[in-house]
Protein backbone atom coordinates (compact mmCIF):
# COMPACT_ATOMS: atom_id res chain seq x y z
CA UNK A 1 0.00 0.00 0.00
CA UNK A 2 1.69 3.68 -0.95
CA UNK A 3 -0.07 7.05 0.20
CA UNK A 4 0.44 10.13 -2.12
CA UNK A 5 0.36 13.54 -0.72
CA UNK A 6 0.74 16.49 -3.43
CA UNK A 7 2.04 19.58 -2.57
CA UNK A 8 3.62 23.04 -4.16
CA UNK A 9 0.52 23.66 -6.04
CA UNK A 10 -1.15 27.86 -6.34
CA UNK A 11 -1.29 30.81 -8.52
CA UNK A 12 1.17 31.46 -10.65
CA UNK A 13 1.24 34.47 -13.91
CA UNK A 14 1.70 32.89 -17.11
CA UNK A 15 5.72 32.02 -18.15
CA UNK A 16 6.20 31.70 -14.15
CA UNK A 17 7.49 28.46 -12.49
CA UNK A 18 6.29 26.42 -9.50
CA UNK A 19 7.45 22.78 -8.47
CA UNK A 20 5.27 20.12 -7.38
CA UNK A 21 6.30 17.29 -4.72
CA UNK A 22 4.81 14.40 -4.14
CA UNK A 23 5.49 12.91 -0.99
CA UNK A 24 4.95 8.96 -0.89
CA UNK A 25 4.73 6.60 2.56
CA UNK A 26 5.98 3.00 2.65
CA UNK A 27 9.74 1.26 2.35
CA UNK A 28 9.57 0.46 -1.52
CA UNK A 29 8.78 3.77 -3.17
CA UNK A 30 12.17 2.86 -4.91
CA UNK A 31 10.50 -0.18 -6.72
CA UNK A 32 7.34 2.24 -8.18
CA UNK A 33 7.26 4.00 -11.16
CA UNK A 34 5.31 7.31 -10.69
CA UNK A 35 3.48 10.03 -12.88
CA UNK A 36 2.11 13.14 -13.27
CA UNK A 37 -1.85 13.52 -14.50
CA UNK A 38 -3.71 16.75 -14.42
CA UNK A 39 -7.63 17.40 -14.76
CA UNK A 40 -9.13 20.58 -15.92
CA UNK A 41 -13.16 21.08 -14.83
CA UNK A 42 -15.24 19.34 -17.34
CA UNK A 43 -12.16 17.17 -19.21
CA UNK A 44 -10.57 13.99 -18.38
CA UNK A 45 -7.96 13.36 -16.98
CA UNK A 46 -4.67 13.43 -18.72
CA UNK A 47 -1.06 12.38 -18.76
CA UNK A 48 1.41 14.81 -17.71
CA UNK A 49 4.97 13.30 -17.25
CA UNK A 50 6.10 9.68 -15.98
CA UNK A 51 9.87 7.58 -14.93
CA UNK A 52 10.61 5.11 -14.50
CA UNK A 53 11.74 3.39 -10.23
CA UNK A 54 15.55 4.15 -10.98
CA UNK A 55 14.92 7.47 -13.03
CA UNK A 56 16.31 5.94 -15.92
CA UNK A 57 13.88 6.78 -18.09
CA UNK A 58 11.31 9.91 -18.40
CA UNK A 59 8.46 10.11 -20.54
CA UNK A 60 6.04 13.71 -21.48
CA UNK A 61 3.31 14.92 -22.72
CA UNK A 62 4.16 16.47 -25.80
CA UNK A 63 1.84 19.81 -24.76
CA UNK A 64 4.62 19.73 -21.50
CA UNK A 65 7.88 18.51 -23.27
CA UNK A 66 10.59 20.97 -22.76
CA UNK A 67 9.27 23.03 -19.79
CA UNK A 68 7.96 20.42 -17.57
CA UNK A 69 10.97 17.88 -15.37
CA UNK A 70 9.81 15.12 -13.37
CA UNK A 71 12.29 13.81 -10.80
CA UNK A 72 12.68 11.77 -8.19
CA UNK A 73 14.31 11.53 -4.96
CA UNK A 74 13.85 7.45 -3.62
CA UNK A 75 16.10 8.12 -0.58
CA UNK A 76 13.43 10.84 0.29
CA UNK A 77 10.26 8.78 -0.84
CA UNK A 78 9.44 12.15 -3.08
CA UNK A 79 8.86 12.64 -6.76
CA UNK A 80 9.32 16.23 -8.35
CA UNK A 81 7.73 18.38 -11.15
CA UNK A 82 9.21 21.46 -12.27
CA UNK A 83 6.87 23.23 -14.01
CA UNK A 84 8.32 26.30 -16.09
CA UNK A 85 6.97 28.88 -18.94
CA UNK A 86 3.84 28.12 -17.54
CA UNK A 87 0.63 29.01 -19.76
CA UNK A 88 -3.21 28.85 -18.37
CA UNK A 89 -3.84 26.41 -20.29
CA UNK A 90 -1.58 24.01 -17.48
CA UNK A 91 -4.48 25.51 -14.66
CA UNK A 92 -5.47 21.86 -13.74
CA UNK A 93 -5.37 19.92 -10.53
CA UNK A 94 -2.01 17.79 -10.83
CA UNK A 95 -2.55 14.28 -9.43
CA UNK A 96 0.51 12.04 -8.93
CA UNK A 97 0.23 8.36 -8.93
CA UNK A 98 2.18 5.11 -8.61
CA UNK A 99 2.68 1.72 -9.79
CA UNK A 100 4.71 -1.14 -9.84
CA UNK A 101 6.76 -2.58 -12.47
CA UNK A 102 7.36 -0.10 -15.93
CA UNK A 103 6.02 3.32 -16.51
CA UNK A 104 2.86 4.14 -18.24
CA UNK A 105 1.25 6.39 -19.23
CA UNK A 106 -2.17 5.61 -19.11
CA UNK A 107 -4.36 6.43 -16.50
CA UNK A 108 -5.61 2.78 -15.75
CA UNK A 109 -2.14 1.74 -15.44
CA UNK A 110 -1.65 3.57 -11.69
CA UNK A 111 -2.27 1.64 -8.66
CA UNK A 112 -2.13 4.53 -6.42
CA UNK A 113 -3.14 8.43 -6.25
CA UNK A 114 -2.82 11.33 -4.25
CA UNK A 115 -5.46 13.86 -3.22
CA UNK A 116 -4.35 16.57 -6.35
CA UNK A 117 -3.29 19.73 -5.86
CA UNK A 118 -4.48 22.96 -7.72
CA UNK A 119 -2.29 24.81 -9.69
CA UNK A 120 -3.95 28.07 -11.78
CA UNK A 121 -1.71 29.76 -14.19
CA UNK A 122 -3.49 33.53 -14.18
CA UNK A 123 -2.65 37.58 -14.83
Amino acid sequence: QVQLVESGGGLVQPGGSLRLSCAASGRTFSSYAMGWFRQAPGKEREFVAAISSTSSSTYYADSVKGRFTISRDNAKNTVYLQMNSLKPEDTSVYYCAAKRGLMVTGVRGYDYWGQGTQVTVSS
